[in-house]
């Protein structure tokens, strides 16, 4: 049987948004404790955040910016979910980011069945999220699209089938996202165990061995340059 990681760098040609946009107009964006431009940035206020994507956007030409797989972040503090005083701080991203404007279509990134979805409401949550199921060469895995807008939860069912670029989702705004500048958070899950609808898609360091087993990098099934 082929390693997972195998099956998804032989797959082409795979988008999770806007298929007409070609992946040389995407350009890395750094949203770890290393880019010194977050500390004047007030990123709990969610029209700050867009502000300075939009920003980043037009100064280097591009439509769409995109990173994160396996940063450490400071983005999570101004919410419990991740910053509760009990337990260890998760601020270790682990799926990849596209920022890109609200209402942008999200397609599915290869064949596979809609496992479950949840609009995970609060702050910094995902908000509406899709899991679908797929399953290449024997090889069973999952992918995750979160921060979606709420219409993407009205009308799906739970094992329709789902084609490579069929259009799944679109992207919701700060109101429905978890407050957050517009994006798709993209990941890929090997075993959910009982989860449903919803997934960490941040880690702490105590955890970070794990998830980075059983969350491989997004961009090896993306291969955006």
């Amino acid at each position: 049987m082929k390693l997972l990681e195998t099956i998804l760098h032989e797959i082409e040609n795979v988008k999770v948004i806007e298929a007409s946009i070609d992946y040389k107009q995407y350009v890395t964006l750094d949203l770890s404790v290393t880019n010194q431009d977050l500390k004047n940035l007030k990123l709990d206020n969610a029209v700050d955040f867009e502000n300075y994507i939009e920003n980043f956007l037009a100064k280097h030409g591009a439509k769409v910016a995109f990173g994160g797989y396996f940063e450490i972040r400071n983005l999570y503090k101004r919410s419990s979910i991740f910053n509760d005083s009990t337990v260890e701080e998760r601020n270790i991203h682990i799926g990849l980011d596209l920022w890109i404007k609200a209402g942008t279509t999200v397609l599915a990134a290869v064949d596979g069945v809609i496992h479950s979805f949840n609009n995970n409401v609060g702050l910094g949550d995902y908000g509406p999220t899709i899991i679908l199921e797929h399953v290449i060469d024997r090889q069973k895995f999952y992918t995750l699209y979160g921060h979606l807008s709420v219409e993407s939860l009205s009308e799906i069912k739970i094992g329709t089938t789902v084609t490579k670029g069929q259009q799944i989702a679109t992207l919701g705004d700060a109101s429905v996202n978890g407050n957050y500048a517009p994006h798709l958070h993209f990941q890929i899950i090997r075993e959910l165990s009982t989860a449903s609808g919803d997934y960490p898609g941040v880690c702490s360091s105590k955890d970070q061995e794990y998830y980075l087993q059983n969350c491989p990098d997004p961009n090896t099934l993306l291969k955006i340059k």
